[in-house]
């Protein structure tokens, strides 16, 4: 008997990891990762599938704050396993006959990829079978410069995504690598910072002793740098 050949399986990737790289057609035209986006942030995101209601009111949202995103040096990549012409149709649809909240005429501009081989989103795994074998959970992976994960997180398909956290983010992703610093619970832009837990003794007690005015301490451990 002829060995039957095997679906190639794949570890998804956890933050730290290379994301995994991909040639892909998407609406902007073929894509090269992350080879096409080095020295940008990027998210990376999937949809169940085009000409859904919360997937496009979540597009519309996205286009809308492309250059929000922009001024942030972050890309917008999206996904479904829906076919080029599919996605083609709705992004037109959206544009021309889709009003939401304050949101009409919304053009998407950035590449949203056809995966109807669903290997992009095995690679990142976007298909979760007890949700659904056939599409996409809403999955973001946040992207470093370097091509590293950052962030993950996972929606179900009923449940729209929160653009203001996605914005938090990067903004303060880019906060800690730029400064060497941590972000508290709620942190927005503006908020004081937590300088890294003291390693020694010693730099714990001048940090409790010291009269910088830029910085205060709850405890020896808990320091903060006003902003």
């Amino acid at each position: 008997m002829e060995a039957q050949e095997q679906e190639p399986t794949y570890r998804m990737p956890l933050i730290g990891d290379d994301a995994p790289a991909f040639q892909a057609v998407t609406t902007q035209g073929t894509i090269n990762f992350p080879e096409d986006y080095e020295g940008s942030w990027v998210i990376l995101f999937s949809h169940p599938a085009d000409f859904t209601p919360v997937c496009t009111t979540e597009f519309m949202t996205f286009a809308k704050m492309q250059d929000e995103f922009e001024a942030l040096n972050t890309k917008l990549i999206g996904l479904s396993v829906d076919s080029l012409h599919s996605h083609i149709a709705w992004l037109r649809t959206i544009k021309e006959k889709i009003k939401f909240k304050d949101m009409e005429n919304m053009d998407v501009t950035f590449p949203l990829i056809e995966d109807i081989t669903m290997e992009v989103s095995k690679k990142f795994g976007m298909i979760q079978p007890n949700q659904s074998s056939t599409q996409a959970v809403r999955a973001v992976f946040v992207i470093d410069p370097k091509g590293k994960v950052r962030t993950i997180l996972y929606y179900p398909l009923s449940t729209g995504r929160n653009f203001d956290e996605l914005k938090r983010i990067i903004v303060a992703l880019r906060k800690t690598d730029e400064e060497g610093v941590a972000t508290p619970a709620d942190w927005r832009e503006g908020d004081d910072v937590i300088i890294p837990p003291a390693s020694t003794s010693s730099l714990a007690e001048r940090r409790i002793k010291s009269q910088d005015e830029k910085m205060y301490c709850l405890d020896w451990f808990m320091c903060f740098k006003k902003e």
